[in-house]
């Protein structure tokens, strides 16, 4: 089943811009953001924002650097969880490539990264079944006062009155974001219009170049004539 997409952007965004915490990020936001180098090693790699590829790996595997990011399997395994089938791999980072290239929501693909853009991948990267419901995801809202309750308790269950406990996409950017300005983009990524070059001033009207039609222009003419005139006799 596709969506268009266009409104839950908006409604990401929206959340995003009136969001307030309700738990503490800032242990987790500090352990994410230590780990800078090595995200953007991954992202050099796929396109991905070093930052998305943080708070994947925190919701997927609680930051363990021996799953992956698929599904929290251990990446020198096979997998058995969806994404099944995937590795063994040589490291964790070939395993966050697979993971971010190969398999669904295909994050390597996706162009949108302004914020509506990103929470609206990251959303995907866990299901839209939330927003099939008209309900904030857990999974990006949980630990700030756009989410109060409502889980996925197992695939297909849904528990209106479960509560995530994990901390959510959205809390653990804006905390990554107050410890690194790099972790969000502050604008939306809208192609820029160039300048319009400024049009050629015409020059002034003067006694050598009076207005086209005025006196002036009809002396000067008279002029030229005459002058023409002496010339070829």
């Amino acid at each position: 089943m596709t969506f268009d997409l266009t409104a839950l952007k908006a409604d990401n965004l929206a959340r995003w811009q009136r969001a307030g915490l309700t738990r503490d990020f800032s242990a987790v936001a500090r352990r994410l953001a230590a780990s800078k180098t090595r995200y953007q090693g991954v992202s050099a790699r796929t396109g991905v924002p070093w930052h998305v590829i943080a708070v994947i790996h925190e919701r997927e595997c609680s930051q363990s650097w021996t799953a992956s990011l698929a599904q929290g399997d251990r990446w020198d395994r096979v997998s058995v969880h969806v994404p099944v089938g995937r590795g063994p791999f040589k490291s964790w980072e070939d395993a966050a490539v697979d993971a971010l290239i190969n398999c669904a929501p295909h994050a390597a693909r996706w162009k949108d990264w302004s914020i509506g853009g990103t929470l609206t991948l990251l959303e995907q990267y866990n299901g839209l079944g939330y927003f099939r419901r008209g309900v904030p995801s857990p999974y990006i809202w949980a630990g700030t006062d756009q989410y109060r309750s409502g889980k996925y308790v197992r695939d297909g269950v849904y528990d209106p009155d479960a509560v995530d406990k994990q901390l959510g996409c959205a809390g653990l950017l804006l905390a990554m974001k107050a410890l690194d300005s790099s972790t969000f983009p502050s604008t939306a990524s809208v192609p820029s219009v160039p300048p319009r070059s400024a049009a050629t001033p015409s020059p002034r009207p003067s006694i050598t170049n009076p207005a086209k039609g005025s006196i002036g222009d009809l002396v000067a003419g008279l002029v030229r004539t005459v002058i023409l005139t002496f010339k070829r006799s």
